[in-house]
């Protein structure tokens, strides 16, 4: 959410901004709505100073006079009585018309419809030549019995998984040496909820807008998130407690996430790319409100992905999202992808963003500076790992010629010190 100050003092800009954005939101709209409520404001507060001018006359009135006093003011309040749902109406609809204005983004951010018009930035590692015919993520799990999709189908229906053995244990191994190195880089570890209320979407900016990418739990006041980042945004909602001495606050939060993957029919239906349900590691961070210094965080939490990457020993590259494809919230966004030697193409394991104040201002996420004053916080997000979408290019990258599968020095100790995982399958040489 923009401030409407902002919104009305700069109407080219935030025009720009939905143009660029592809939001459907017509500002004319907005800009009526919001002068008619100033208009009402307006009428109610003059009139409520009509009735308390009148109130104040009624004990010092002639008696012949009195009784029109009071009727005079009996009319005023039920005049005032009858705008109350004209002025809701408006004041809601409104609301309802901020919630999808779009944040400005940073000018150099490349104007773009799409992810086919994202800007690559710069590759990092080494992409694998393999001396044998490698195989694809879904065919090394199969042949060392890694997965069991016919029986997970049976239990939870398409784009469900089951990892065993080996294939679990690495799961696990990649989530937890995330934690841990995020950990070690000062961020504070949670372990959170996947259970939220539907006020904390509209909070992270999910809503409105995102709501077909939501399971929603019949019944109940509550749905599931896809992303840590959803509950997490929410945890000092309408608060003041915080101080500028307190931030910034970093956070690995891990939780369990869940997408109904609408609109993606036929997408990555195979495999580990596109599944309902996952384990991700989200970096969070609340900071003072800053835009030098959140630029540094922003190439902070970019380092940190990149870090695991690298220490995984996996190929990618960093490309920076034009306009029609960072979403509504960024002022910046910044994708990583990660090489995939099945399909000769890197794939999207992470993505990074800042986001200003935007979030901040839906959940009314303040912090009181050293004079005392109220701000709103400066929020950004980035993936930590995101599993099983890792191993479809971890796999693939590390299978040896024999069918195993080498396992990277900075992720032995996850793994009892093993080298590699698997059974040989086929002889060298």
């Amino acid at each position: 959410m923009l401030d409407l100050k902002f919104i009305r003092e700069h109407p080219g800009e935030v025009r720009r901004a939905i143009e660029q954005k592809g939001v459907v939101l017509d500002l004319d709209d907005l800009l009526r709505l919001d002068r008619e409520l100033l208009d009402l404001r307006q009428r109610v507060e003059a009139m409520q100073a009509e009735r308390n001018a009148n109130a104040r006359l009624v004990p010092k009135a002639a008696p012949d006079e009195r009784p029109l006093l009071i009727q005079n003011g009996k009319d005023l309040a039920e005049a005032l009585r009858n705008l109350e749902p004209e002025l809701r109406a408006h004041d809601d609809a409104l609301k309802q018309l901020l919630l999808r204005v779009p944040q400005i983004p940073l000018p150099d951010v490349p104007l773009g419809r799409d992810d086919s018009e994202n800007v690559e930035l710069r590759r990092e590692g080494t992409v694998p030549t393999f001396s044998f015919t490698p195989l694809d993520h879904v065919a090394l799990l199969e042949q060392q019995g890694w997965a069991d999709p016919e029986r997970v189908a049976r239990v939870s229906g398409s784009r469900s998984y089951l990892l065993k053995g080996e294939a679990a244990r690495l799961e696990l191994a990649i989530l937890t040496f995330a934690l841990d190195l995020l950990a070690d880089r000062g961020f504070e570890m949670l372990s959170t909820t996947a259970l939220v209320r539907p006020e904390t979407f509209v909070g992270s900016g999910h809503f409105p807008g995102g709501e077909d990418q939501v399971y929603k739990i019949e019944g109940d006041e509550l749905m599931l998130a896809g992303t840590a980042e959803v509950p997490v945004n929410s945890l000092y909602a309408g608060e003041t407690t915080l101080t500028e001495a307190d931030l910034p606050l970093r956070y690995a939060a891990y939780s369990s996430a869940f997408r109904s993957e609408a609109g993606s029919a036929g997408r990555d239906v195979r495999g580990l790319i596109r599944v309902h349900e996952f384990k991700k590691v989200e970096q969070y961070v609340l900071m003072r409100a800053d835009e030098g210094e959140a630029l540094q965080m922003f190439q902070t939490l970019l380092g940190n992905a990149e870090h695991i990457l690298q220490a995984l020993e996996l190929p990618y590259r960093v490309v920076q999202n034009c306009t029609g494809d960072m979403g509504a919230g960024k002022r910046l966004m910044y994708d990583i992808e990660t090489w995939v030697p099945s399909e000769a193409l890197y794939r999207e394991t992470h993505s990074c963003s800042y986001l200003g104040d935007w979030q901040a201002r839906r959940t009314n996420l303040r912090y009181r500076d050293e004079a005392g004053r109220l701000h709103y916080a400066y929020t950004l997000n980035n993936t930590g790992i995101a599993a099983p979408r890792i191993l479809v290019p971890f796999l693939e990258n590390h299978q040896q010629a024999d069918g195993t599968v080498r396992i990277p020095a900075a992720l032995q100790p996850y793994m009892n010190g093993r080298g590699s995982i698997g059974r040989p399958v086929r002889t060298i040489g």
